[in-house]
């Protein structure tokens, strides 16, 4: 069992950068791939980055690619979410995922534990 708690959301305005930690509980969690997809209202749960369990093999949403950096520290049995240039349209809720998959996934429905989100709001 893996329980992931999200932390960092808040306020930004558009180009500025916020960090997102998921922190997990368990000690089998640096053997399960964490990703990170968003939610926006009246919209789809959408993949947003998503990392190995060796944090060797990356893969990000085209709309994300090299503006989000997604890292782990698995000594801390944390993940990170690094967003940079941040625009309006980044605005949504942000849930931590983490699937048993031996490699990286970008479907939602490939991960069995979720966090319950934090809000990232990105103002113009």
């Amino acid at each position: 069992q893996v329980q992931l708690v999200e932390s960092g959301g808040g306020l930004v305005q558009a180009g500025g950068s916020l960090r997102l930690s998921c922190a997990a509980s368990g000690r089998t969690f640096s053997s399960y791939v964490a990703g990170w997809f968003r939610q926006a209202p009246g919209k789809e749960r959408e993949f947003v980055a998503t990392i190995s369990w060796s944090g060797g093999s990356t893969y990000y949403a085209d709309s994300v690619k090299g503006r989000f950096t997604i890292s782990r520290d698995n000594a801390k049995n944390t993940v990170y979410l690094q967003m940079n240039s941040l625009k309006p349209e980044d605005t949504a809720v942000y849930y931590c995922a983490a699937s048993r998959s031996v490699s990286v996934r970008s479907n939602w429905y490939q991960y069995e534990y979720w966090g319950q989100g934090t809000q990232v709001t990105v103002s113009s």
